[in-house]
């Protein structure tokens, strides 16, 4: 069942109980990087634009159900305000007061909702005294759409409802690298640990022609395969779920592939010494810390013959030069293929938009996920509470 959008809702007049994400990080009473801010104000804009009254509804930190001082969204306010070019009204207190004085053009921000316990406890209780502020309820934060709390999940099925123009954005991004992707797809999932994304691996081989394993992950797949990483970053007790996800793959036609060459290195700081070596000759007091030429060369064979990429983790310790080389260099490639049209290419994760950043392509992938979490357990083939509830589930 399709998602209805603002599009399909007659805002006119109408309070809009829309649900962003203002989750942004502060030092010293200042947003440092108002990235998510930026990517609400088109929602908040046409709601504005179609006569409707958006009242803001967000989290900050967590606060779990108690009223944190330092934790209220009141310091948002100025760079809300800056984005949208217009005043927000705070309301820390008095809800239904500020909803009702409200007039076409303005724009109201409600107190985090986690000082409410029954945010987080998806309580109908506290959804419904939500519901009772607004006509219409419009879900614009994908990146909060894994949590079942009240207002991404209940407050869904007490007024007509969604997405917003964010939300709708990212659902369909993430359909084309996954859902029905043009083929061949590949997939680079990099990282640290195997541990954290076995549901992850294990979804994506069933839906990709290439998953390309980089990061401390990769060395559990090289052990895995009988090779002496050394002291690398490993987790030889999940040797036999690497070796099941690789007979998973093989079952499935999908190509896994593993470095093969590495840059290895004896200690992990800025400008350590380093070598390249074949991944089966790490010396063994060494750590492999990133992918060779050899492997990047491979990938971007892969690449060049695909059509869909979706990317989730850096292939070697980014942080710190000149260990970023692997996941610049594919990343770089990446964007020159999404540049000239010859791939659709899809990205999210945390690590994964600063490796991005990095090497300055962020803004030239067709897609780059706002969302953490959600971005994740949707990779990994999961329900989202707050999308299934936009289709009436």
């Amino acid at each position: 069942m399709p998602i209805p959008t603002l599009d399909d809702m007659d805002l006119s007049g109408k309070r809009v109980l829309t649900r962003v994400d203002l989750n942004v990080p502060v030092e010293d009473g200042q947003v440092t990087d108002a990235t998510r801010i930026e990517r609400m104000v088109p929602t908040v804009r046409d709601i504005l634009d179609a006569g409707g009254m958006p009242i803001l509804l967000a989290h900050f930190g967590r606060p779990k159900g108690s009223r944190v001082p330092e934790m209220s969204l009141r310091v948002v306010v100025p760079a809300l305000e800056k984005a949208l070019g217009r005043k927000v009204t705070f309301a820390e207190d008095d809800f239904g007061d500020a909803a009702k004085e409200m007039k076409p053009g303005d724009v109201l921000l409600l107190e985090n909702v986690r000082f409410a316990p029954g945010e987080e406890q998806n309580d109908a209780g506290f959804a419904g005294r939500l519901a009772s502020l607004g006509d219409i309820y419009c879900n614009d934060a994908f990146s909060a759409a894994h949590r079942a709390h009240a207002s991404t999940e209940a407050l869904a099925h007490l007024l007509p409802s969604c997405a917003g123009r964010l939300m709708a954005e990212e659902l369909s991004a993430l359909e084309a690298a996954l859902g029905d992707p043009e083929r061949p797809a590949v997939a680079v999932v990099g990282g640290a640990k195997v541990s954290t994304k076995l549901d992850l691996l294990a979804n994506l081989v069933t839906k990709v022609d290439h998953l390309v394993i980089g990061g401390g992950m990769a060395n559990t797949f090289l052990a895995a395969n009988g090779i002496d990483v050394g002291k690398s970053l490993c987790e030889h007790d999940l040797a036999d779920t690497a070796r099941e996800i690789a007979a998973k793959a093989a079952d499935a036609g999908c190509a896994l592939l593993l470095p093969r060459d590495v840059v290895v290195a004896k200690e992990f700081a800025e400008g350590a010494k380093s070598e390249v070596v074949m991944a089966e000759n790490v010396p063994p007091d060494a750590m492999i810390l990133d992918a060779g030429p050899d492997s990047v060369a491979h990938i971007a064979q892969i690449l060049g013959q695909a059509k869909t990429l979706i990317w989730n983790g850096p292939l070697g310790a980014f942080e710190i030069a000149p260990f970023d080389t692997a996941t610049v260099a594919a990343a770089q490639e990446a964007a020159r293929l999404t540049r000239e049209g010859r791939l659709v290419s899809v990205a999210g994760g945390g690590d994964t938009v600063a490796a991005l950043n990095k090497a300055g392509v962020a803004d030239d992938f067709t897609y780059v996920s706002s969302a953490g979490g959600a971005f994740l357990e949707w990779m990994e083939g999961k329900d989202l509470p707050g999308v299934a509830a936009l289709k009436g589930q």
